[in-house]
């Protein structure tokens, strides 16, 4: 595979994702971008100069952040009727061509947008890594101390306010405004149990706060247009935080782990966990984070265990790992959606 590959293979291949994860809308515009581009219309004009980004910097979907963004803001009417999340009715081809004449319009405030990186806080992610922290507790018996890399604006470092459901079971503060529905889609279930969450803690090369009205915008306008359960989450998400603060320290996964990793904490678990962030790290910093990782986890002990949870892309959904040091090596404990929970546990179900 080419290091770089072509901007329109790029935009069909998110098409075909956004398709899978249930945006019909915006598959269909990715479909019709990777042609504009081919036949030299203003999505070339836009992308063009970012022919060499990284892969893993999701350029098609930062130039539908760009467009959604300003249609949140009222800024592009004609775009707006079309999007859903602005209230607006979908239509496909008239989308199109309301977000082509955006394109057209505003290109010098959409090139400006497009420096900014992805950002996301799925919530929904939540789910997945729900079974995770409930085995590590289940396993260890201790608090635990949350580290989140990749953390944008905090948001899931909050897991434990939410509330959890599925056929036959919950898990969670009943009251809370966060409701995650489905989470376990089949009869295997993660070992329920109480968890104390004794400290929280996370960073982000460009954390957001979902408190202020930019904050909220920014989160807003990366998620699909189409798709108004992912935004009411994260309007509620956002009302969670506003009662039970985190903060997220601006730094790189590296420089911040290093410190927290080579602290002493006995009789609480420490807990490094991330979700869909692997990509986005350099080749050469992942590196040096693994090797943090297997020296944290020679050094943990029972009173000081040290866990790895993480939710990545695998080959066909995303894969929920699990290794905690020591005793627990490392496998696949969950497969789960990349938008809404929807889980298959694993672990302890062969």
């Amino acid at each position: 595979m080419a290091e770089h590959p072509p901007i329109p293979d790029l935009c069909r291949a998110q098409a075909q994702w956004c398709e899978r994860l249930g945006s019909p809308l915006y598959a269909y515009l990715l479909h019709r971008a990777a042609e504009d581009y081919e036949q030299s219309g203003p999505v070339r004009e836009l992308l063009a100069p970012h022919a060499n980004d990284r892969r893993g910097s999701v350029l098609p979907l930062r130039m539908m952040g760009a467009a959604h963004r300003l249609a949140l803001l009222g800024e592009m009417p004609e775009l707006a009727r079309y999007y859903p999340s602005c209230g607006g009715e979908m239509q496909l081809e008239p989308a199109w061509h309301a977000l082509r004449q955006v394109l057209g319009e505003r290109m010098e405030s959409l090139r400006e947008l497009l420096r900014n990186p992805l950002q996301t806080n799925e919530v929904g992610r939540c789910g997945p890594l729900l079974g995770g922290f409930l085995l590590i507790a289940q396993r260890t018996g201790l608090p635990l101390r949350l580290l989140e890399i990749g953390a944008s604006a905090g948001l899931n470092l909050n897991w434990a306010h939410y509330r959890y459901t599925w056929p036959g079971g919950a898990w969670g503060d009943p009251s809370s405004g966060v409701l995650l529905r489905d989470v376990f889609t089949g009869d295997c279930l993660p070992p329920m149990r109480d968890v104390t969450v004794a400290e929280r803690a996370g960073c982000d090369p460009n954390p957001i706060d979902p408190t202020l009205e930019e904050g909220r915008l920014t989160l807003r306008s990366f998620i699909w247009a189409d798709q108004l359960e992912r935004m009411r989450m994260l309007d509620q998400a956002i009302e969670v935080m506003r009662r039970q603060p985190v903060h997220v320290d601006r730094a790189s996964a590296l420089e911040w782990l290093t410190p927290r990793l080579a602290e002493p904490s006995p009789e609480k678990t420490t807990v490094l966990f991330h979700s869909v962030v692997w990509q986005y790290i350099g080749h050469e910093e992942r590196r040096q984070l693994l090797e943090r990782i297997e020296q944290t986890g020679a050094r943990a002990g029972r009173n000081s265990p040290f866990a790895w949870l993480r939710m990545e892309p695998g080959k066909e959904s995303a894969e929920v790992k699990l290794t905690i040091f020591p005793g627990f090596e490392e496998r696949i404990i969950a497969t789960a959606g990349y938008h809404k929970p929807l889980t298959t546990w694993l672990a302890g179900c062969e």
